[in-house]
């Protein structure tokens, strides 16, 4: 079932990503799909912020692929933008993280689709204006 979220900041895109947090358990997988500058790091500083991770911390992993954040519970962010093909996703051992004590967050996770674990939870963010996004929830990647 898809549940629809607009926000209208920043702040409340870190609220949302807090009560997404409260839910979420070792082994989760988050999917986070969305235009370049839709907000998908923005809504992973919340979810670090809620495992008391300093969210000043949490960058786009665009050029490592992957950033670990050390909290209540581990965050495992991708940034598979600059893959080329899913393969790479194996190299740098994605699928090693997704069963970890942690939660993945995959930016850009259309890029390793063959390698997305069949639990993980879809996010679709749009962006509707300089502050305002849409977020979509469901289990897959429509």
């Amino acid at each position: 079932m898809e549940k629809e979220v607009i926000t209208e900041s920043e702040e409340e895109t870190h609220q949302l990503a807090k009560s997404i947090a409260e839910e979420l358990q070792p082994g989760d997988v988050l999917c986070l799909n969305g235009p370049l500058g839709a907000g998908k790091t923005q809504f992973v500083k919340g979810l670090a912020s809620y495992f008391g991770i300093d969210p000043a911390t949490v960058q786009s992993p665009t050029f490592t692929l992957i950033h670990e954040y050390e909290g209540r519970l581990p965050i495992y962010h991708f940034d598979c933008y600059r893959m080329e093909k899913p393969e790479e996703a194996l190299e740098i051992g994605a699928e090693e993280y997704f069963y970890r004590e942690g939660v993945s967050v995959i930016e850009w996770p259309e890029k390793i689709m063959p390698f997305i674990p069949e639990h993980s939870r879809w996010i679709n963010i749009e962006s509707l204006g300089p502050q305002k996004r849409k977020f979509i929830f469901g289990n897959d990647n429509k």
